[in-house]
């Protein structure tokens, strides 16, 4: 067994002890495992032991490669956990099956758009910037709520999640209690939220899913 899908095996490990920990069920959270910058010869040890849920940062570099490897594993359902360019909304539609990164009502009516056009539904989730981050995308906690009650009136997207990045120089917790808060008011069911550092908090704070790459594929 390589590295890689032993690492796999632990992560999963993890998420289950956290589950329990938190008083919730088994199999509560879903392992997005962010594939980025790996190509298909480490990811496909990953899909044969049994993952079926990735995540990818850049609409581009997923083209490359997942095309391939869909035909081969039809059921694997693909992340675009990275920021999207409206002038990407097309081809990340096509591709991806979650698009977790909506933060702006242009990316929100190109989506629209491109949803309507080609026929295919992704699940969408908005990003919240819950730092308040400059450099970082998202949606202003402030703007949250309201930005998705404008979703699905104004562009008639079903939005199904939130998802934040605290910043890394400060105790994720209030951040993932922001996120859930945000959730509840929104009236939207998942929380996308947790790391490879930072995970099993995440949890215990009620993420549904969360994005582990170099836990598992190690460093870049």
């Amino acid at each position: 067994m390589s590295d890689t899908v032993q690492q796999f095996f632990a992560v999963k490990a993890k998420i289950a002890a956290a589950e329990r920990e938190a008083g919730r069920e088994a199999g509560a959270v879903t392992l997005v495992a962010v594939s980025k910058t790996f190509d298909p010869a480490d990811i496909s040890p990953v899909i044969e032991a049994g993952q079926r849920v990735f995540g990818e940062n850049r609409v581009q570099e997923a083209q490359g490669k997942w095309p391939a490897l869909k035909a081969v594993f039809p059921d694997v359902e693909l992340h675009l956990i990275g920021p999207l360019q409206s002038n990407k909304a097309k081809e990340a539609v096509a591709l991806f099956d979650v698009i977790e990164t909506v933060d702006r009502e242009k990316i929100a009516a190109e989506l629209a758009k491109e949803i309507a056009r080609q026929g295919r539904a992704p699940r969408l989730y908005i990003q919240v910037n819950t730092g308040s981050e400059p450099q970082k995308a998202g949606i202003e906690p402030r703007d949250a709520v309201a930005f998705v009650a404008r979703c699905r009136d104004v562009h008639s997207l079903a939005i199904e999640g939130l998802m934040c990045i605290p910043p890394a120089d400060e105790n994720p917790g209030p951040h993932f209690a922001l996120l859930e808060k945000l959730a509840r008011e929104a009236g939207v069911a998942n929380l996308s939220m947790g790391m490879s550092g930072d995970y099993e908090t995440a949890i215990a704070f009620g993420a549904t899913s969360v994005r582990v790459g170099s836990a598992i594929f190690g460093s870049r």
